[in-house]
């Protein structure tokens, strides 16, 4: 196996939390992908094809070619891992991909698209590139100039989605509400929800639903032994029941079967299905 990654430098680390290489050949056949508040750029290296298993109904999928954006989803989908053995993409920052986009972030919410309907033909040159490419260092310098090439016409967030992402932070201690934010930022809460939604691809409100969820999960992978009555109040959550129904909404899974199924071999956020 193997899972590289690269931190961008100025500008892109304004933008990017990350480029990852994985390659692997894992003996289970699909992987659960659980919601993380940001968008997705990926690239399939040994196909042509990308395919999104629904979830809750795993017989239907849509297909994509080898090049997607994937957006800001709140609930889980499906990959396929066999078809998914070498991959190599760019981790947006939450509010991050939508420089980059072409479209409002709020079109690609609980959706996939091929790159080449918003990138042109470039998309296609661009994974050609990327195959072509020796080493995964290759790849991520690619993938670097692409998207500097891209940065120069790109549109300007507006600030107040990046002072509200600097407040709902994934280490706060507490969630500032959406009516509250708006005030302070001046803004008319419907306003707030339109702006915060086209750059990040969902509503503040469910956006910190996740952020809590995501506060959830690194807590119990530092532990061998989760205390969920405590992250429950660690996090913010009503009480342990608040919690263990947030995670199935999010992750399709009860805490117990998350932690079960959930492996070192895999991407965060993934995890193996059981067959």
């Amino acid at each position: 196996m193997q899972n590289l990654s690269f931190a961008p430098v100025w500008p892109l680390d304004n933008f990017i939390e990350r480029f990852w290489f994985f390659s692997d050949s894992p003996s289970h056949r699909r992987e659960r992908i659980v919601p993380s508040g940001t968008i997705e750029l990926v690239f399939n290296l040994d196909e042509d094809e990308i395919r999104i298993y629904d979830a809750r109904r795993p017989a239907r999928f849509k297909q994509f070619s080898g090049a997607v954006f994937s957006g800001a989803y709140g609930e889980p989908f499906v990959i396929d891992t066999k078809a998914h053995a070498s991959m190599v993409g760019v981790h947006f920052k939450p509010g991050g991909a939508f420089p980059f986009l072409g479209v409002p972030a709020s079109e690609l919410a609980d959706a996939h698209a091929d790159l080449e309907t918003l990138w042109g033909t470039f998309a296609r040159e661009l994974r050609d590139r990327l195959c072509a490419a020796a080493t995964p260092t290759d790849r991520f310098r690619v993938l670097e100039n692409a998207l500097n090439a891209r940065l120069k016409d790109a549109s300007t967030g507006h600030h107040a989605v990046q002072a509200a992402l600097d407040i709902w932070r994934p280490d706060a201690a507490e969630m500032t509400t959406t009516r509250e934010l708006a005030a302070h930022l001046g803004f008319s809460q419907r306003h707030f929800i339109h702006v915060f939604s086209n750059e990040v691809g969902m509503t503040p409100k469910l956006f910190c639903r996740v952020q809590r969820f995501q506060r959830t999960l690194e807590l119990a992978r530092k532990t061998a032994a989760p205390d969920w009555a405590g992250f429950a109040a660690a996090c913010g959550y009503f009480d342990q029941s608040h919690l263990i129904h947030e995670f199935e909404a999010f992750s399709g899974l009860t805490p117990t079967e998350y932690r079960r199924q959930r492996s070192e071999r895999v991407l965060t956020n993934h995890v193996p299905l059981a067959e």
